[in-house]
């Protein structure tokens, strides 16, 4: 029995002391692993990044089908030219180019050494493919090709290779702008030549669907300082170093200097707000309604808030004056076309929204009312005194116009058509943008001054854009529009066959048709305009051309042009190298810059 005991307590002792020892060796692992993780830690070079915001969700990662997500291209794409903050041209992918006497040949020579991210060589047969085969497709919608459609036969330029390194554009007859239109994207042959020539079972390239949001980031080639390293939806898209990007600085150091740029999606300016004050972010567009607070905050949040001057862009609405149908249905109720298409009542709208008071009360008297679709920094702007007309608030011009129309009003004060209908319209706009909320509140109110009903109707931008690009299912829109220093950088919203002719759409290739659409004569006359002063190369011709299409478009209204605010940001001062500008944004040089220890 004591034996037995003995033997017992033998054993125990032995279980424990392998216990001790089992738990020794784990503890002295566990130590090992972290001293080696710390030490990891601490011979690491820390990589350098900064946080950046984008207003909305990609839907794809195609280049030249990008519509939503412009900012990713800043960051992944070049062109054969670029613009600098003040506008002026510059050698980009190609470092030189020749233009012929007659003006009709231009022959680019590219840099040496280019390469695609991944080591494969850029060429001009790249160049070639891109025009030729992305950019002059009519299977292919890109916004490009509205660029390059020159002269009345609206032709596109002969495109051949010279060499690897020279590419001749022929061009039908002069145009004044084609320098700066091949600032546009050179998109990698060898990725997407077998998606151009290769249809799916409807007919249409593969290339509309390559390079979806769920592309593996591996397999996205880009020509820019930044690669997409990884994508999460309604998350962040994360850029990473181009290690075959070619720029160098003067001491022979590869650009950009920021290894890393993330990308978070944040559709609310609030929630930006909020995460560039709690340190979350490292940059935010400065809305007006935030600029009190973060000038207050600026020294002790270690930012700097940059004024690049009046933005290149306005606040605007814009009825639908699409008269077409699609699949036998009307695009707009037939009764409220009528109204839309009735230019006193669109200029009864302009009358009738008291815009000074948008400016003062919403956007605190930081910019200024917009009256053309070129910006009052364009050496094309026609000045007031000049004879550009301007709509003031003024409630009874606005209400003899519609009289004169033939609307009517009924005992209620309630606006009524020639045939007694009740005027009353949707007007939409951007849920996530809040000064566009702002703004369309006010708006409904000035309106039913006039005896108007306006629904007010906030989506969110997925569906905002859509119904704009695609569906063509509105009525009016509040929006962000562009207004250029360089016109024809807008030609494709005014010529009327055009990709963005937003105000009176023409289905665009892979879209369901559109039957009995029809084009004004003061529209086509914008359009024809916009044509002729292109292939114009005398300067003062050309302003007098850009002149008369002001008049017309403020006599016709395709858009009410609101206000234009002030383009501020704010960013972090350990962000050096920033050179804000009203036309390009904030990180159109992002080569460029680099991060302090502050």
């Amino acid at each position: 029995m004591l034996n037995d005991k003995l033997i017992k307590i033998f054993k125990n002792f032995t279980f424990i002391r392998h216990l001790w020892l089992i738990i020794l060796l784990l503890t002295t692992a566990i130590i090992l692993i972290s001293y080696n993780q710390v030490n990891l830690k601490i011979k690491a070079t820390p990589v350098s990044q900064i946080v950046v915001t984008f207003g909305t969700e990609p839907t794809t990662f195609n280049p030249a089908l990008i519509v939503e997500s412009v900012d990713i291209l800043n960051f992944t794409y070049e062109g054969l030219v670029k613009e600098n903050a003040r506008g002026e041209i510059e050698p980009n992918l190609a470092e030189s180019w020749q233009i012929s006497q007659d003006n009709k040949q231009v022959i680019y020579t590219l840099r040496k050494g280019l390469k695609w991210s991944d080591g494969k060589p850029l060429t001009a047969s790249d160049v070639v493919f891109t025009y030729n085969e992305i950019y002059r497709n009519p299977a292919i919608p890109t916004y490009a090709k509205d660029f390059f459609l020159i002269g009345k036969n609206r032709t596109f330029p002969t495109v051949r290779k010279l060499d690897d390194l020279r590419v001749e554009f022929t061009l039908p007859e002069p145009f004044a702008p084609f320098i700066r239109a091949t600032k546009l994207e050179i998109l990698p042959e060898h990725a997407f030549r077998e998606a151009v020539k290769t249809k799916d079972q409807e007919g249409k390239p593969k290339f509309l669907s390559t390079w979806g949001t769920d592309t593996p980031p591996e397999n996205i080639i880009v020509n820019g300082p930044y690669t997409i390293e990884s994508y999460i939806p309604s998350q962040r898209v994360t850029f990473r170093k181009n290690p075959y990007y070619w720029r160098k600085d003067a001491q022979g150091n590869s650009q950009p200097y920021i290894q890393r740029v993330i990308g978070q999606i944040i559709a609310s300016l609030d929630t930006s707000l909020m995460q560039f004050r709690s340190g979350g972010l490292d940059y935010i567009n400065v809305n007006t309604d935030y600029f009190s607070l973060l000038k207050h905050e600026e020294k002790k949040g270690k930012f700097t808030i940059y004024n690049g001057g009046l933005f290149v862009g306005s606040t605007a609405i814009t009825f639908n004056l699409n008269k077409g149908s699609r699949n036998s249905q009307p695009l707009v109720d037939p009764i409220k076309s009528r109204w839309f298409n009735t230019v006193e009542f669109r200029q009864a709208v302009a009358y009738g929204i008291n815009r000074q008071q948008i400016l003062n009360n919403i956007y605190k008297g930081l910019g200024e009312l917009q009256n053309s679709p070129i910006a009052v920094q364009s050496k094309y702007y026609l000045p007031v005194q000049a004879g550009l007309k301007v709509y003031e608030y003024n409630q009874k011009k606005a209400k003899e116009l519609l009289l004169k129309a033939g609307f009517k009003y009924n005992n209620k004060g309630q606006l009524l058509d020639d045939r007694g209908n009740m005027v009353r319209f949707t007007l939409m706009t951007n849920t996530d943008n809040k000064i566009l909320l702002a703004m369309g509140v006010n708006i409904k109110q000035d309106l039913s001054n006039l005896g108007i009903a306006v629904d007010f109707n906030p989506v969110a931008t997925s569906v905002f854009i859509d119904k704009l690009t695609r569906t063509f299912d509105w009525e009016c829109k509040l929006l962000e529009v562009a207004v250029s220093e360089e016109p024809n950088d807008w030609a494709n919203v005014w010529l009327p066959e055009a990709g963005w002719h937003f105000f009176n759409q023409e289905s665009q290739a892979g879209q369901t048709p559109i039957t009995g659409r029809q084009v004004a004569d003061w529209e086509q006359k914008i359009g024809d305009l916009y044509i002729q002063v292109a292939s114009e190369l005398n300067e003062a011709k050309r302003k007098d051309i850009y002149a008369e299409t002001q008049r017309i478009t403020q006599e016709y209204l395709p858009f009410i042009y609101l206000v234009n605010p002030l383009s501020m940001v704010a960013v972090r001062n350990r962000i050096q190298g920033i050179q804000h500008s009203a036309l390009l944004g904030t990180f159109w040089n992002s080569y460029d810059l680099k991060l302090t220890d502050e």
